[in-house]
């Protein structure tokens, strides 16, 4: 269960960080972002897995960065060809290079939700060791990231203009159920500091209601 009183930590990076709203236009070089400002900044010191919360000190081998928007799904939006094409796409490279859309994940989670679509799959479906439900092309994270989850995509929705990957009844239950917690304020702060840009969804949850 998410704690709804934000940490001391939380609440001065909301309140002290000047939160731009729009799309990042930072940064366009989405190997160099992964590198230096991913894994070498916000997670330099580590962190926990995003569907697993699995506590790390240094990326290893077990863990790679994972996009809660995929990249094969901007790629297919977008219609840049493929994964080389699209990497000398001017458009693609800013969305592929958007720190909001990355978090630390397992690679054996990543490969295993590639093409999937999130969605609500029930207590028919047991749950892995990490609280995952999959089935055929479907999705369902953990509850405690499901809100997570729905504020990003909302956000890549809202921003960039890609089509939802699921329901949009579905992530705005999520987004009602798993509200911000402190975690991932602090996130999203840290976030904000490197890019220059605010995820709106965050800081204000009602948003994805008028979506």
């Amino acid at each position: 269960m998410k704690r709804f009183l934000l940490i001391p930590t939380a609440l001065g990076l909301l309140l002290t960080t000047t939160l731009v709203i729009g799309q990042n236009t930072r940064f366009s070089d989405p190997k160099t972002v992964v590198t230096d400002h991913f894994w070498g900044d916000l997670y330099a010191s580590g962190g926990n897995s995003f569907f697993c919360n699995t506590a790390f000190t240094s990326k290893g081998f077990v863990l790679t960065d994972g996009y809660v928007y995929p990249l094969a799904d901007v790629r297919s939006a977008l219609d840049c060809g493929t994964s080389r094409q699209c990497e000398q796409d001017n458009r693609y490279r800013q969305i592929a290079s958007d720190m909001h859309n990355m978090v630390p994940v397992r690679s054996r989670t990543e490969m295993g939700r590639r093409n999937a679509r999130y969605e609500d799959l029930g207590s028919s479906v047991s749950e892995d060791e990490c609280g995952i439900r999959q089935s055929a092309q479907f999705f369902e994270p953990p509850g405690r990231v499901k809100g997570d989850v729905a504020r990003t995509v909302a956000y890549m929705v809202d921003t960039y203009d890609l089509p939802w990957l699921g329901s949009s009844a579905v992530f705005k239950g999520w987004n009602r159920l798993d509200p911000p917690d402190d975690s991932e304020l602090t996130r999203h702060g840290r976030i904000v500091e490197i890019q220059g840009n605010d995820n709106p969804f965050i800081t204000n949850p009602e948003r994805m209601e008028r979506l």
